[in-house]
């Protein structure tokens, strides 16, 4: 496992829609594996793989529950609001109250290609949310319902 540099607001890479993952190998895990360390290492809650350069639709959310890896995620529903004062690895010292859905349920393949659903509210429903639109190139700047902190 490695700790991979963190890509910084203004990096192209971070505006870039994701490619889904094809391959579930060991180059798949290599990637997980470096996520979570670096997740870790900068004390975060989620990470997305265009975070470390690499374009693949691949996240790692910890919110404190243990990991959570979702590949080539997508939504089966939204439902409800909360707003809650995000950051971002990739944008250091900022912060901003978003307007989140309440619920989520997501499905998604875990590190073999296995398929899974699952569900998610409160700070989970955020994270992932977050992570979602980093692999669609959107930053958690763009839903601001308020002004941005530092």
């Amino acid at each position: 496992m490695a700790i991979r540099q963190i890509v910084l607001e203004g990096d192209d890479v971070l505006t870039k829609v994701c490619r889904p993952v094809e391959k579930f190998d060991q180059k798949l895990c290599t990637l997980l594996d470096d996520m979570r360390e670096t997740l870790y290492d900068a004390d975060g809650v989620g990470l997305a793989a265009p975070q470390i350069g690499i374009l693949r639709r691949a996240i790692l959310i910890d919110v404190g529950e243990g990991p959570i890896e979702l590949i080539n995620p997508v939504f089966l529903e939204q439902t409800g609001e909360q707003n809650l004062q995000e950051g971002c690895l990739s944008c250091p010292g900022e912060w901003g109250v978003t307007s989140r859905p309440a619920y989520v349920k997501i499905r998604a393949q875990d590190r073999h290609g296995d398929f899974f659903e699952m569900e998610a509210t409160e700070l989970l429903a955020v994270a992932c949310c977050h992570e979602i639109d980093h692999l669609n190139g959107v930053l958690f700047k763009e839903r601001l319902v308020d002004g941005l902190e530092q």
